[in-house]
């Protein structure tokens, strides 16, 4: 096997691993501390760190990532997110708001380093076979990790029921070092490493069209999670009076179907690029049609229907549309980005990734709180127009070779 294409499965094998304890923790948090007795706002405010630190994760992190290699980055990350939930196995009464919103400080910097890691290096390792081949590598590394982060909201939310909320966490953290000592022996060091020393100031991309990518995500991911994160776990356990397990197992379906649909977008998509990968144009179309479906969410609610139908449904669509929406923004950033700037352009998209997550995880435990669904659907429909109004700046994509810098990355073992 290539080189190349061996570690792209050694590193998507690791973000695997990763993306189940994820998923996981984020499950246990919300149902745990909700049954302890916090509010939706509180329960939002312990993802508060977590996502903050995500968006100065992303920041650095694309910058180390060019100056001491992708891989070490993937395990720097790794080895942070076992602190994490390491932290979580301390007694109910040293879990107060601060220490948990600590510990999901952690776990959000842990998260965003493996997963800009992991993106940055599918540019490095397959970037030369041509765009469309890049579409498909990215998109199935995106799609896996969230089917896997699927699976990880069903472990969660079983293994609470099961055998408890820290044994849960002991399970968790020993199967991920033990994934960390693996993947550090098997990859090369050097992955994503440019040849040049990289300036933090490049951090910063000057070129329009990622600027415009990443405030389109912003607006993207913000619409899934102002209604994801605390709004509908809570709503689906407290007014539809469903259990921990299924909910777990219907977040668990949700995004695993999510992360199928996002792993077959290339297919999905070719049919009206003659085979090429997607460009603007795909981006904002599918934008416009995302937003109709919180819409018809909210008024459906509205208008009395029956409420598990109306969530049940909507979530289905939805996730198929964004699923959509995600694999096409996870390509563009690639494609736009020249070889010795990948890893800091990927930083900074998901820097703006990260800040669309913390607008909508507060907006979630807010709204939710105050208003109720409804409102957290109508912000939903809101952010998702304001992404798909940014997308009408994204252009066609320049093929390689075409004006665009050719990669000096360092050579991969």
């Amino acid at each position: 096997m290539d080189a190349g294409l061996r570690n792209y499965f050694v590193v998507t094998a690791g973000y695997w691993a990763f993306t189940v304890t994820d998923g996981a923790i984020r499950m246990l948090v919300v149902l745990y501390f909700h049954l302890l007795g916090y509010s939706p706002f509180e329960v939002a405010m312990l993802f508060l760190f977590y996502e903050f630190f995500g968006v100065v994760t992303n920041l650095v992190g694309g910058w180390l990532g060019a100056r001491i290699g992708l891989n070490l980055t993937m395990h720097i990350g790794m080895a942070m997110q076992v602190v994490a939930l390491l932290m979580l196995t301390v007694p109910d009464a040293w879990l107060s708001v601060p220490y948990v919103m600590a510990a999901q400080a952690l776990s959000g910097v842990a998260k965003d380093l493996n997963k800009m890691s992991a993106k940055a290096s599918v540019k490095a390792m397959v970037g030369m076979a041509g765009e469309s081949t890049l579409f498909r590598y990215v998109a199935l590394l995106t799609g896996s990790k969230n089917a896997l982060k699927g699976a990880g909201f069903f472990v969660g939310a079983a293994l609470l029921d099961q055998i408890g909320f820290r044994n849960t966490l002991y399970v968790l953290a020993g199967l991920l070092a033990l994934v960390l000592a693996v993947t550090a022996a098997v990859l090369p060091r050097g992955v994503g490493k440019t040849s040049a020393r990289a300036k933090f100031t490049q951090v910063f991309s000057n070129r329009a069209e990622i600027n415009w990518l990443a405030g389109a995500r912003f607006f993207l991911f913000g619409a899934r999670d102002v209604w994801f994160v605390v709004g509908l776990p809570v709503f689906l356990y407290s007014v539809l009076g469903w259990s921990f397990t299924q909910v777990g197992s219907f977040f668990a379906a949700w995004v695993i179907g999510y992360g199928l649909v996002q792993a077959a977008a290339p297919r999905l998509v070719r049919r009206s690029h003659d085979g090429a990968g997607p460009s603007g144009t795909t981006a904002r179309s599918w934008a416009f049609a995302l937003a109709v479906l919180p819409a018809a969410m909210a008024i459906g609610l509205h208008q009395g229907w029956d409420a598990q139908w109306v969530v049940v449904g909507g979530m289905v669509l939805f996730a198929v549309v964004f699923a959509i929406n995600s694999a096409v923004h996870s390509y563009l950033i690639l494609a736009y980005s020249d070889f010795d700037k990948v890893s800091m352009n990927v930083g900074f998209y998901y820097m703006a990734n990260a800040g669309g997550r913390l607008a909508g995880t507060v907006l979630s435990g807010w709204a939710y709180q105050t208003h109720g669904l409804i409102a957290c659907l109508w912000w939903s429909t809101a952010f998702v127009a304001a992404a798909a109004l940014l997308s009408l700046r994204l252009p066609n994509v320049t093929p390689p070779g075409a004006g665009r810098q050719q990669p000096s990355v360092e050579a991969i073992g």
